[in-house]
């Protein structure tokens, strides 16, 4: 009996000797000069990933994963298109034609598999099509396709705010970005929000289940950022996410994010938001550092009893 509740009080010794996974975490992202911030969620547990939760980085290419719930939400309601008629499947509303025109050509240089394939626009695109390419391989031009047919930043503003997610601001397109490099601060994403969006997304869709599952599966196939969220987990895991990126300038990478829904072996889903601001290393550092940010919240979440 004395030698079990001895056992007993070394396990408990050696839990409350191991650091929080908010203090882990704090020690992985000091380890490059830059500004982390984080957050996750894990619905009915104390998991807790926050490092500045509520900071307000720029998201880059992570606004294209609201743009696709935005759009997809006015298709739902049967109101994306002038012409789009009442009773139409998802289908049939994905296969909708939209035309790229001259205007949303985007100086060079800039990430689009659209624009090299049409260099000079004027062409009819579905709908499906511009969605995956948006999500899935990031392309710009898509992006900003679907912002014009939805009305605009301040039409996809307003709409994630009805949510309740109150942590994010777009104001630009990718145009603008392109032309403009410090406007990249204006279109801002809290991870806070950020995981608050992916919950929504994997518990109580406002997606029709047709669209929510037309957009996980983008997601799932997204081939940006494989060494991020997705680093350091185990292989096969199962990742839905959106990564933004504002590449190298004056050895400063001013965005590295990813954020998504990680399906642990329960068939949870946990929600993840990591992103690093202003970060003075390489790129391959501070994708190290998301791995390990994002293994760490796993094994806790696996853990979690």
């Amino acid at each position: 009996m004395r030698a079990h509740l001895l056992l007993s009080l070394t396990f408990a010794s050696t839990l409350l000797a191991q650091p929080s996974l908010q203090s882990r975490i704090a020690t992985i992202a000091a380890t490059i000069p830059a500004k982390v911030s984080v957050a996750c969620s894990l619905p009915n547990t104390p998991l807790n990933c926050d490092l500045n939760p509520d900071a307000n980085p720029p998201m880059q290419s992570v606004f294209k994963f609201p743009l696709a719930v935005a759009v997809l939400h006015r298709a739902d309601e049967g109101k994306l298109f002038p012409n789009q008629r009442a009773g139409q499947s998802l289908d049939e509303i994905l296969d909708t034609p939209v035309r790229y025109l001259s205007v949303d050509i985007i100086s060079p240089p800039n990430y689009s598999p659209l624009q090299d394939k049409y260099p000079r626009g004027n062409v009819d695109v579905p709908l499906r099509e511009l969605i995956t390419l948006s999500v899935s391989k990031s392309d710009n031009t898509a992006s900003d396709i679907l912002l014009r047919i939805l009305g605009g930043p301040p039409v996809l503003d307003a709409y994630i705010h009805t949510l309740g997610v109150t942590g994010f601001q777009v104001r630009d397109n990718e145009k603008s970005l392109h032309a403009t490099n410090a406007l990249q601060y204006r279109n801002t994403f809290s991870p806070r929000a950020a995981t608050q969006l992916l919950r929504l997304m994997a518990d109580r869709s406002p997606l029709s289940p047709a669209s929510t599952r037309f957009l996980n599966d983008i997601m799932l196939h997204a081939t940006s950022g494989p060494h991020r969220i997705h680093g350091d987990l185990p292989e096969g895991t199962s990742v839905a996410h959106k990564t933004g990126t504002s590449g190298t300038a004056n050895g400063m990478d001013a965005a590295t994010n990813d954020i998504g829904l990680i399906t642990l072996p329960n068939g949870q889903r946990l929600a993840i938001a990591i992103f690093v601001t202003d970060a003075h290393a390489t790129p391959e550092a501070i994708e190290h550092v998301m791995a390990q940010i994002a293994r760490a919240a796993y094994d806790e979440a696996i853990a979690i009893k």
